[in-house]
């Protein structure tokens, strides 16, 4: 009998949670430490980022954080990862985690 596996996360949605995992950012905030921590090989397009947001909010996974003062017509909206995020975030990583003691133990990868 196998151990159950934790559930995988699609690879853009890992890297929002895990961006937002040690601050609240606003979209283009997002976008941008993406693009910085994965040196350019994933790039979150405004319609991708911000319709996977919306899904992210409909999971549970992120939730909107509202300044205080009125909300101006085109002004940011800064985004938060919740409890749960926290959670499947930190279960994605120990399972990515995982492959690469794979890659290590096969000789593919040194420690570092």
């Amino acid at each position: 009998m196998t151990a159950p596996r934790e559930p995988s996360l699609p690879p853009h949605w890992f890297q929002i949670l895990l961006t937002l995992a040690d601050s609240e950012r606003h979209g283009l905030g997002i976008m941008q430490d993406v693009l910085d921590r994965t040196g350019g090989r994933m790039r979150l397009w405004p319609g991708m980022l911000y319709r996977n947001l919306r899904r992210l909010q409909d999971e549970g996974l992120i939730g909107d954080s509202r300044r205080s003062g009125p909300v101006e017509p085109g002004s940011p909206r800064y985004f938060h990862i919740t409890p749960a995020g926290r959670r499947l975030c930190a279960a994605e990583a120990r399972r990515l985690e995982a492959f690469v003691e794979a890659a290590r133990a096969k000789k593919l990868l040194g420690r570092t």
